[in-house]
């Protein structure tokens, strides 16, 4: 028998032999309820369209070390808060940090845990989101801006992650607040990650804010004021857990 046979009869499910139903245990008619196999379905099917990169493929919030932080404590607990309460809270969630202190994450493991739940989702890359959007113009390839951003614009739940990453510029801009307002004016939530700082919600003075450049500088002051309408602030702040990688692989 061919090996791929043999992996999909191995894999059928025992309860319902791969029908999605299964007949309730004593019931005098041939009574049948969905089987537990086809929630599971369900889910690994909706975790792969949501296009998590195969780099955050094991992130949930059991893996994810605070190593005694406190700082990355209140954030995980935060967002294991805001997944166990969505729908009834469909705010957004604002993870600002430095790189490598786990903002990706968990957005990631929140990401996940709403998928459970049967909801569409999506993960999308700031700069590969530009950059799509950008070959969408040119005549040789198929995919219109449209088809770019129809899926960006109907997920659920989007995990836009990086935010700000890409120099800004009058187009850049444009393009934040389309996705941004579109989001907003549909009451869909978004997960957002950025390493800059923002000014206003972390309290630093005018001259730190000078030499360091802030969220509102990479996306406007005005998105940026549409972000916190549109979700509430995590401030992740921890050690660099890829220094301490690289460092454990020399």
């Amino acid at each position: 028998m061919p090996k791929n046979m043999r992996t999909q009869r191995d894999e059928t499910c025992v309860l319902c032999g791969g029908s999605g139903w299964r007949q309730v245990p004593g019931s005098a008619a041939q009574q049948v309820v969905r089987c537990e196999c086809f929630a599971k379905a369900q889910v690994r099917s909706l975790v792969g369209a949501a296009e998590i990169p195969a780099r955050y493929g094991d992130c949930d919030f059991g893996s994810f070390k605070t190593d005694g932080g406190q700082a990355l404590a209140a954030a995980k607990i935060a967002l294991q808060k805001w997944a166990a309460e969505y729908p009834l809270n469909r705010s957004g969630m604002l993870l600002i940090g430095p790189s490598g202190v786990g903002k990706t994450h968990l957005a990631v493991a929140a990401l996940k845990e709403v998928i459970r739940k049967g909801i569409h989702a999506r993960f999308c890359d700031y700069r590969e989101l530009l950059k799509q959007i950008q070959n969408s113009y040119n005549p040789s390839v198929q995919a219109t801006e449209l088809d770019v951003l129809r899926p960006i614009f109907e997920a659920e739940v989007l995990l836009l992650d990086d935010l700000g990453a890409v120099k800004p510029s009058e187009w850049v801009w444009d393009t934040v607040s389309l996705v941004l307002n579109t989001r907003y004016n549909d009451n869909l939530a978004t997960l957002i990650t950025t390493n800059f700082i923002d000014g206003a919600a972390s309290g630093v003075g005018p001259a730190r804010a000078s030499r360091e450049e802030t969220l509102g500088d990479r996306i406007g002051e005005r998105m940026r004021s549409r972000l916190f309408e549109m979700c509430r602030l995590v401030q992740v702040v921890g050690k660099d857990y890829r220094q301490n990688f690289r460092a454990a692989t020399r």
